[in-house]
Order: structure tokens, then sequence, then C-alpha cells
């Protein structure tokens, strides 16, 4: 049987880049007399922006601490000890790096073994043992606590999760078994289940205590003063921990069976994560902690050996690390300074683009548009925004005054944009509009600034056709709803030049917008994929197969909702423009559905009504549905559906649209949502065995969302 030094050793000789967390040991007295403590302290030497995590060389340190903690206790030098971190963090989590480059099933366990046996050190010491949780605190670093035998938590504290299941793991150093029998099931369902799939819901440091994983909870500012002055009081006795009993009966039950509806609405059964968590939380109600920790054990070799954890990295990879650095944007110091901006237009689209720019540049913002009323609203609008805001405490009155004046609009485009470095139309979706607000644009502006569209389907080359300077006009592409989508596909016409297109980048990332370079060609991206994966299913629908075989034929993708309420949300007139636009370019590829024209004729804004509460097929579009007598399967539909995607991203790819199939996944994952345990799309195509089906070859290189070979 391995030791666990042996077991990190092994661990570590595969992770040889780990960024390195040290567990430095010092000895301090207690207030009051309370005897001498020994303060753990993890720190990885760099500053808060490099968190702390746990490889394999990372917990060998954490275990050697402990030995010396261990013997002290037990020689009687000390009477507890205590866990911290370096300032603002206190640990993040497995090494996410280290745990890409597994290729066997044992090294997977080795480090889920390697992670319980140092953990669980913490809680069979001679003395008890405190957490502090002094800053952000995630996954492992969340787990390391719950061993302790005590926890505080600091009011500042910005982010606690556990995020596993979203990755597509499962918490499991202890996470999936601790946690419930420490704060009753549902709680840690919401935590484990809940919080990870939705977007990665974060705790703050009150609802840490709140929820009772936290027995104390400090201010920030002399957090681990008053955590070692509660320490004193309570190895004294004089303040006693009380915690609620857990209900070990049909909560419990009730509890995991509410974690499944919420796995079952957010994946479909589509990826094992949630479901390996529930299981393990489920068989933790009879309280045996080993039994618990080793079916984590389990999972997590399990899962990270699967293809849902390798995708979930990938994306987490393709959102920290290449949105960052967007591939082909030009060089940045290429970049002009925007100091004023103008907006084209005062509808809903154009005054979200008004309040953004304004938060998010702090510069001047002017509106135009066609008449003094459609003004007054679009800026009356962005003001009602902001005051929202301050409602909410997101803005102080200060602020929020600042951010109003900021917004103003007029009817004479030379005065509002005369010096304008920046301006973007948010007119109309129709060629002849926009080339004519571009002419009059151009007019009035300065010759440095760059001229923007917000178009989604149109071509940019051609709008920008018949400007003297068309190497000034950039595609700048939002997502609704703009405050909450972070993509920006950013489109180079066939003239625009470097600096123009750099500036386009500086202010995205400005915008806090995840910026990806596109090629000018018909929908870009997001919309050129969303309308040939949407086209599908209203062929199969036209063809004959019944409405609800061919939403429900896709639910195994676990999208965030189904092809027709995303039809709803987009409106079904710009669906039907946009595949009309597409038609126009690809008509051997895209179709126009008579019935999704005789729905938007008809004036109806979707095929569903919720009466009920549930969606359910409008009588009056079924009325109107005309069908052929082509019933297909859940499974032929889906594989229609997928081998359609799939030949549309390697045109995609041949064309040149985007640099790599990773910028098609990231613009999935950040302008439609798609999930993170499917990595966007490619991966779940390669996977499938799609990718090789329809184009003879994988997307991505093996290892790449993928175990290494």
């Amino acid at each position: 049987m391995s030791t666990t030094a042996e077991l990190l050793k092994g661990a570590a000789e595969l992770f040889p880049d780990e960024v390195v967390t040290q567990a430095h040991v010092r000895h301090l007295d207690l207030p009051q007399g309370a005897g001498r403590f020994a303060l753990i302290t993890l720190d990885n030497g760099l500053d808060h922006t490099k968190p702390t995590t746990f490889g394999p060389q990372s917990l060998a340190n954490l275990n050697t601490a402990i030995d010396q903690v261990e013997k002290e206790a037990a020689a009687g030098e000390i009477v507890a000890a205590g866990i911290t971190g370096k300032p603002f963090i206190f640990a993040v989590g497995a090494d996410l790096k280290g745990v890409e480059l597994l290729k066997r099933h044992a090294d997977a366990l080795a480090i889920g073994k390697g992670g319980h046996d140092v953990f669980k050190r913490l809680s069979s010491l001679a003395v008890p043992t405190f957490a502090y949780y002094n800053g952000a605190a995630m996954g492992g670093g969340v787990e390391v606590g719950l061993h302790c035998t005590y926890r505080t938590v600091s009011k500042a504290l910005p982010a606690f999760s556990l995020p596993e299941v979203f990755l597509g793991l499962v918490p499991g150093w202890g996470g999936c078994a601790l946690l419930p029998n420490l704060i009753g099931a549902d709680r840690a369902v919401s935590v484990i289940i809940e919080n990870s799939l939705n977007q990665n819901k974060q705790l703050k440091g009150q609802q840490v205590f709140d929820l009772g994983i936290a027995d104390a909870l400090f201010e920030g500012a002399d957090f681990l003063e008053q955590s070692l002055h509660w320490t004193a009081a309570v190895l004294k006795g004089d303040t006693e921990v009380v915690r609620p009993e857990v209900d070990r009966g049909e909560a419990w039950d009730a509890a995991v069976a509410r974690g499944k509806a919420i796995a079952d609405g957010k994946v479909h059964g589509a990826a094992p994560a949630a479901y390996r968590a529930l299981d393990i939380i489920a068989a933790a109600k009879n309280g045996d902690l080993r039994q618990g920790f080793d079916a984590e054990d389990q999972a997590l070799a399990d899962l990270i050996m699967g293809g849902e954890l390798r995708s979930g990295i990938y994306s987490f990879n393709l959102v920290q690390k290449r949105a960052k650095r967007p591939a082909g944007a030009p060089d940045k110091s290429l970049a002009r300074p925007v100091t004023k901006v103008g907006v084209v237009g005062a509808g809903l689209m154009a005054s979200q683009l008004a309040l953004l720019f304004a938060r998010r540049l702090e510069v001047p913002v002017v509106l135009t548009d066609i008449d003094q009323a459609r003004i007054d609203k679009g800026v009356a609008y962005v003001h009602g925004e902001i005051d929202k805001l301050l409602l909410k405490g997101r803005v102080n009155q200060d602020k929020a005054n600042r951010l109003k004046g900021l917004v103003s609009g007029h009817l004479d485009k030379a005065a509002a944009f005369g010096d304008a470095d920046f301006v973007i139309e948010a007119v109309f979706e129709e060629m002849g509009v926009k080339q004519k607000v571009f002419a009059e644009v151009e007019a009035v502006v300065p010759e440095h600034a760059v001229l923007a569209t917000n178009t989604s389907s149109l071509s940019v080359t051609e709008m920008a056709s018949k400007l003297k300077h068309p190497e000034r006009v950039v595609g700048f592409h939002f997502f609704n709803p703009v405050a909450i989508l972070p993509l920006l596909e950013i489109v180079r016409a066939e003239k625009t030049d470097d600096a123009s297109l750099a500036t386009a980048f500086a202010v995205a990332k400005s915008l806090k917008k995840t910026a990806v370079l596109v090629k000018d060609a018909p929908a870009f991206v997001v919309n050129r994929i969303l309308t040939r994966f949407m086209g599908e299913i209203q062929n199969v629908i036209d063809e004959g197969t019944p409405v609800a075989v061919a939403e429900k034929a896709v639910e195994p993708l676990g999208l965030p909702m189904s092809p027709l309420v995303l039809l709803e949300l987009v409106g079904p007139a710009i669906g039907l423009h946009v595949s009309e636009t597409l038609h126009g370019a690809f008509p051997e590829r895209f179709t126009v559905s008579p019935n999704l024209k005789a729905v938007v004729e008809a004036g109806k804004r979707g095929f569903y009504v919720y009466d009920s509460g549930k969606p359910e097929l409008d009588p009056e579009v079924a009325a109107l549905l005309k069908q052929g007598d082509s019933v297909l399967t859940e499974e032929q539909v889906r594989d229609r559906v997928l081998d359609a995607v799939a030949q549309e991203i390697g045109l995609m790819l041949d064309e040149g649209v985007v640099a790599e199939a990773q910028d098609i996944d990231l613009c999935l994952i950040t302008g439609a949502g798609w999930p993170f345990h499917l990595g966007g799309i490619t991966p779940y195509l390669d996977r499938e065995g799609v990718s090789e089906r329809v184009t003879g070859k994988k997307f991505l290189s093996p290892g790449i969302a993928s175990v290494p070979v």
C-alpha cells in the first residue's frame, strides 16, 4: 500500500510545471492566555492575481506541515492549530493544469486519494483545528476547511464556491460527504449543485456564515486578529459553538430529489457530474465519512478520465485565457484613444449600447435619431437604467449623476459627432439604410474616427463600399441582452486597416467584452451556426416530425433553452430575416421555412403559449403549420441537426471565418450560452463521432478537450 507521500511524489512527477504552494508553520501565543497555537499559511509566493492552488507538490508541502503540527499536538506543545491563506486568497482548489495532463485512471485516483489523505489529517489531530477563510475559497480550498473542527469567515470574502459540477467534476476532497453532514442536505445541494449549475454562482462571506458553513463572521480589516480572539474564547469555553441538528429523515431524500430536478432542468441527463455528486450526497445520509470519501475518490477518477471534465477545462481555458488574447488581433499599440462615442439610433439596442459605453468607458456618449421624441426616449431609458443601478447599490449617487451627465442626445449629426472618436450604428437591419447612415456620419466625423456597425448578418464590406474611407469601418456585433452576454464579434471588412481594428479591440476590452476576430462572411459565427441548427429543426418539422419530438431530440446537448424557446427570445421575424440572408448566400444549405414565414405573417411572437406555466404549442400556430408526412425519431432528428452543424463548422474553418475551432467554441459559450460541459460544440461533435462522419476528421487535436493519448 503506497503512503500518501509516495502517492504525491508519483503525481508530482507527472506535473513538472506546477505553481507550488508552500505551507508555512508559525507559532503564536493566543490572547487571554489561551495557550500556544500553530498557524499554517498557504502561500504560492505570488500576489493575489495568481491564486493559491493544490497540485501534488503543494499537497505534499501541506502534508509535511501537518507532520510537524501533529508531533507538537501529541507532545502537548500546542493547544490548537489553524489554517489560513495569503492576503485576499484562502485557496482556490486543485490545479486544473495538472488534471489536464493525467492519462491513466490510476493516476487520477491517486490525486483524489492524495487530497483526502492530507486533508483528513486535520480532523484527526490531538487538538482542535480552525480554518480561517480570509479570502477567495473554491473547490479544494473550501474542502480543506471543512475537515477542520471550526471555521471563521471574513465579511470581505468575495467568492466562495464548490464549482466542480460546473466543470464536470464532483467536490472530491470531502465536499460531497462533509458539507451535507455539516449544514444539511438541502443547503449542501444548493451549494454543490444549484449554484454550480447556475453559471458557477459565488457566495459572499455573510452567506457562508448564514448557511452555517462558518461558525463566526468578522470584518476584513482585522479578520485574523478577531479570529484568534474568538479561537481563544472557544478553547477556554467562554464561547460555545452550537450547530443545528441535521435532519437525516425525509428532508434529506427530498433535497436529493430537488438536486436531481435542478440537474435535469440544466443538463437533461447529458452530463454525469451532477448525478455522481447527488449519489454521494444521498449515500452520506448515514454519516459514514469513510465510505463517502471512497465514493468521492472513485467519482473523481472516473470523471477526470471522461470527456465532460476535459471539455469543462477546455471551456474554462477558452474563457479565462484565449478570451484575453484574441487570435489575429493587431498590435494594441496601434489603437487610438476614444474620448467620445456616438450612437446612431435611439431604440432599445442603441440605448443598451449607450448605457454600456457610458458605464465602462466613462466618456461622453451622444445618441442621434430621426426625431427628437425618439432621442428623448433613448436618453430617458439610459437614465432610468442608471437609477436602477443606484437603487440596487451598484453605483453611488455621485457616480449615478456623473454617468447620467455623460449621456445626451442630439438631432444634428454634425453637432453630435463632430468630435467623436468612435461611432456605432444600431439602426434597422437593411443595407440601404445602413449605407445612408454611414455616408451621413462620414461627412461630419473627424478623419481618425472609427465607424462601427452592430449588424448581425449583413456584409460590412458592402456597407463600407461607398465611403471615401472604407478602411475605418469595422463590424462590432453585440449579443442581446448586451449587459449580460460577453461576446463581441469584431468583423474585419476587406479594407479595414490595422489602426481601426486595434481601436475596436481596445474598446471591446474596456467594455469588458470577450472579443473574437471574425471574417466578413454572412452572419459571422454565432448566427450562422444557430441558423443552420434552427434551420434543420425547422426542416424536420416542415417535413412532418411533430414539434415536441424535434424539440426533445436536442435535449441531450443540455442547451440553456430549447430551439423554439430560443426563437421566441430572438424574435421569429429576426430569425426569418437571418435565414433569408443566409439562404441568399448559401441556398443549397440554408432554407427559409414556409411555416416560420406563416408564423411571422400572422404576427405571432413564438410557437408556444404559457397558460399552464409550461410551454405548450399555441393552437393558433398549430393551425398555421403545414407539414409533410415524413416523421423522424428523436435520434434521427439529432443526427441530422448535428451533421448539419458539423458540416457548417467545417466549411467556416475552411473559409477562414475564424482562426481555429477554439474560436467557434468561445463564441458559442459567450454569445449563445452553450454549456461549459460540451466545451461549446466541437469537443462534443468530436466525442460523438459526428466530426469524422461528416468532415473526415476531428476538429481538435488529441489531448485538447480530451484525455491525452
